[in-house]
């Protein structure tokens, strides 16, 4: 898959892109990543990309023309079906799980990383199909949320990760939180342990431990995940039996 970056700040990129476990995907191509400077696209001695809003009013709006310049040299050099564009905008919907288990099975898209006040609406009306966010907060650029998405989807291709089944035991993976997890030394020096469960060797306890942690702290944090599930049939009756413990009515 290919994802073309459209940014003012290509250089925020560079590291992510070459460095942890999910350089594997970057470096294999497995997720292509190719960055294009918007400045590139600019035509003047300033190569200007932004100005004033009409109507007045504080900060500066992308200008259209060097956008629509870049969003045609990138089509044309994908030289396939008119890609999905994505906008970063605190309008979009919110990236979660499912989203980025879509896009890693798909072709790709076109990143567009807005800055300043925003983008002419021209531009957003004519090119993108799809508007996404990181939550309910604005942030300087486009650039945060696309590094995430890259991040989110590299990790679900095969052989980026160490363990082929880590991604399935994620957050959100099967629509609650993940469990906690213990590493040694098995009792730190003020005494505080592991939990005895995880050092039985007995896989049936240690996946009735993990499951019921999960939905404990899903009830506890993110109760709406738990109307989700059991809306879309994915608890089960000792689920259902559990949660009723936590105060978690059927």
């Amino acid at each position: 898959m290919r994802f073309d970056v459209l940014t003012l700040f290509p250089a925020l990129f560079a590291p992510h892109l070459t460095h942890g476990v999910t350089r594997r995907a970057f470096e294999s191509k497995q997720v292509d990543v190719r960055l294009w400077p918007l400045r590139d696209f600019a035509e003047d001695a300033y190569r200007r990309v932004d100005d004033r809003t009409y109507g007045g009013g504080p900060g500066m709006v992308m200008l259209a023309e060097p956008l629509e310049r870049a969003l045609a040299a990138i089509r044309s050099d994908r030289a396939e079906a008119a890609p999905e564009v994505i906008h970063f905008s605190p309008t979009g919907a919110r990236i979660d799980q499912a989203c980025l288990l879509a896009l890693a099975q798909g072709p790709g898209a076109i990143l567009l990383c807005g800055r300043y006040e925003g983008i002419d609406q021209r531009v957003l009306d004519r090119h993108v199909t799809r508007e996404l966010s990181l939550g309910d907060f604005v942030l300087s650029g486009g650039e945060l949320p696309a590094l995430a998405l890259l991040d989110g989807v590299a990790r679900l291709q095969d052989g980026v990760l160490g363990d082929a089944q880590s991604h399935l035991q994620d957050s959100f993976s099967d629509g609650l939180l993940d469990c906690p997890h213990y590493s040694r030394p098995e009792v730190l020096p003020d005494g505080r342990e592991v939990p005895k469960v995880l050092l039985s060797g007995h896989h049936a306890d240690i996946r009735k431990w993990r499951r019921e942690q999960s939905l404990a702290l899903t009830a506890a944090r993110r109760p709406d995940l738990i109307v989700a599930a059991r809306e879309a049939g994915r608890l089960s009756k000792a689920d259902e039996a559990f949660l009723a413990k936590t105060g978690q009515k059927p």
